[in-house]
């Protein structure tokens, strides 16, 4: 197993603890025995030239702050919101992305808000899902010209989508809805919740999901915060059946998956999990994880990256209880959304080969990822390599566009969505197109 990147196996973890001690000082009486003299009119308090800081305001339960290190680097390094709206399509950054040879990028479709995971339907219909915005939009192609409209509004942080044999399905925070016949109803569509069984945290509470091999449903729960020690609800996939009953934990220690697929011949779950922060700038690495039985352990909060105990929840723990990741994807580089190539359009060396989003670092000081990652594989299911495929995101430091999700079309391109400008691109392979041609 070789890391895309190299990492830093030392650590140093220094803290320095002070105490405060608090003196409540008496007045003192005279010790002699005459009369004390009246006491003076109290005086105004003397003027300030220095205005006092505002007290501190607690961070929210789950907030990514919670652990940062107090020194001057650390405390520049904040989640990186995305403009307030979305890119137009001739202020995306097309032109500065690179692939390998033979390969080609266009915009799909932009004015999305928050663009993230996505679904064809069996009619061709593209859903996208958002984790900021209530609405779930829906792409559809007509006389040659592609249409955005909302499906819809007022869900709360409606990320998780999937299409199986017709049915759209949306993963709320908290609560998980179908809609039948999903492109027969794309004008006046029903909700029908189907599982609320959900914990309701903010924190990685997000939701990807997938119907597998098996016709279940596959919903992630996220730990409630960076590394905490969690419920028995929490750090898990749960799997259940299509009309949300016999609900079932199918494994457990996973910090934060935001993509999962099944391989297309061993039918084996593989997902990407986030590692967690404030440990140091270059570790833990965020993982490719492996399912290869129900009941599997992949060790958070109490081992990452197969190999590095955490320095708090990791006492009297061992790494080799735990599942250890096929693959390492870097430190804190977001891997999310993945799938595994099936098409015809790309050469033969990208069958089955699985494609890796990367959103990127934000609690990095040298940023990391915002690209999309191929993931080779060995016969036995282990990485051979991980490599780039989609680069130049990120320019002098800063972001351009950050890739959440991947999503192979039918015709056997390759989506590419980008929340940080709200937009969708589409990867083909061949020859160039030409304008007016």
């Amino acid at each position: 197993m070789k890391p895309f990147f190299a990492t830093s196996r030392s650590i140093l973890l220094a803290s320095v603890f002070t105490g405060l001690l608090a003196v409540n000082a008496s007045a003192q009486q005279p010790s002699t025995n005459t009369p004390a003299p009246p006491a003076p009119a109290a005086a105004a308090p003397a003027p300030t030239t220095t205005a006092q800081a505002p007290a501190a305001q607690p961070l929210p339960p789950g907030s990514p702050l919670i652990g940062r290190p107090d020194n001057p680097n650390a405390v520049k390094l904040a989640p990186i919101p995305a403009p307030p709206l979305p890119a137009p399509a001739d202020k995306l950054p097309t032109a500065k992305l690179k692939l390998p040879p033979g390969f080609n990028i266009e915009v799909y479709a932009s004015g999305i808000p928050t663009a993230r995971t996505m679904r064809e339907g069996d009619k061709g219909t593209i859903f996208v899902g958002s984790r900021f915005v209530d609405k779930v939009i829906a792409i559809t192609n007509k006389d040659g010209k592609r249409e955005i409209k909302t499906l819809v509004s007022g869900l709360h942080r409606p990320n998780g989508i999937a299409v199986h044999n017709g049915t759209l399905y949306i993963a709320e925070l908290s609560k998980v809805h179908k809609i039948d016949k999903i492109e027969d109803n794309l004008t006046n569509p029903k909700l029908t919740l189907i599982y609320d069984d959900l914990p309701k945290d903010e924190a990685h509470g997000w939701k990807f999901i997938g119907v597998g091999p098996d016709n279940k449903l596959y919903v992630p729960v996220g730990l409630p915060g960076n590394n905490v020690a969690a419920s028995e609800n929490h750090a898990q996939i749960r799997r259940m059946d299509l009309d949300g009953k016999n609900a079932e934990v199918y494994v457990r220690g996973v910090r934060n998956t935001v993509g999962f697929d099944w391989h297309p011949t061993s039918k084996q779950l593989y997902f990407t999990d986030n590692g967690r922060d404030w440990v140091s700038e270059d570790l833990p690495e965020d993982e490719l994880n492996r399912v290869t039985k129900q009941g599997e352990h992949f060790g958070s909060p109490f081992c990452h990256q197969g190999n590095f105990p955490d320095p708090e929840f990791g006492w009297g723990r061992s790494c080799k209880e735990f599942v250890a990741p096929v693959g390492l994807l870097g430190a804190h580089t977001a891997a999310l959304g993945m799938r595994f190539y099936t098409g015809k359009m790309f050469p033969k060396e990208y069958q089955n080969v699985a494609f890796i989003a990367r959103r990127g670092s934000w609690n990095k000081t040298v940023k990391l990822g915002g690209d999309v990652v191929i993931a080779k594989l060995n016969k036995d299911g282990t990485v051979k390599s991980i490599e780039p495929f989609l680069t130049g995101f990120i320019e002098n430091n800063s972001y351009l566009g950050r890739p959440v999700d991947v999503l192979q079309l039918k015709d056997g391109s390759l989506l590419v969505s980008d929340d940080y400008n709200g937009a969708i691109y589409r990867i083909t392979y061949g020859k160039q197109k030409v304008a007016g041609r």
